[in-house]
């Protein structure tokens, strides 16, 4: 898949989610609810902070959000009390899977040519935003 091609996809995939019922989620509680649900455990503040090169109060904040909104839970951890453990929810689960089902959906539609607008020639101000990585030494994407 080009540049191109793939932002297209990701055009295409928030445009539909953001039309799905449910809360919008940002960039960093994605992020986390993703690692979570599909890389395998134990998950701590601490390791997601690492992992994704964030601030501990930031993986918070985002998990403060998760779980309110029932997608994720903190839990003792029963090996060192310190400590708590982050898992997802069923309900967690739930909207990733529809997410999937966006992201299937949208790259058939792109495959067959029927995603919703096509991505326009690259403008004066955003030159190499389009061109291919091999293509750039800019990776301004």
């Amino acid at each position: 898949m080009d540049r191109a091609s793939a932002l297209a996809l990701l055009k295409d995939v928030l445009a539909e989610t953001v039309r799905a019922d449910g809360p919008d989620l940002n960039v960093r509680q994605s992020a986390i609810l993703l690692r979570i649900s599909l890389e395998s455990g134990p998950h701590t503040v601490r390791g997601l902070a690492e992992a994704l090169q964030l601030g501990k109060p930031a993986v918070s904040r985002a998990l403060d959000a998760l779980e309110g909104l029932g997608f994720a839970t903190r839990v003792p951890d029963e090996s060192d009390r310190r400590s708590v453990l982050v898992q997802s929810t069923a309900r967690g689960l739930a909207a990733l899977a529809g997410l999937g089902d966006r992201v299937i959906s949208c790259e058939r539609a792109l495959a067959q040519g029927k995603a919703s607008a096509q991505l326009q020639p690259p403008t004066q101000s955003r030159p190499g935003l389009l061109a291919t990585e091999s293509n750039s030494s800019s990776h301004a994407a």
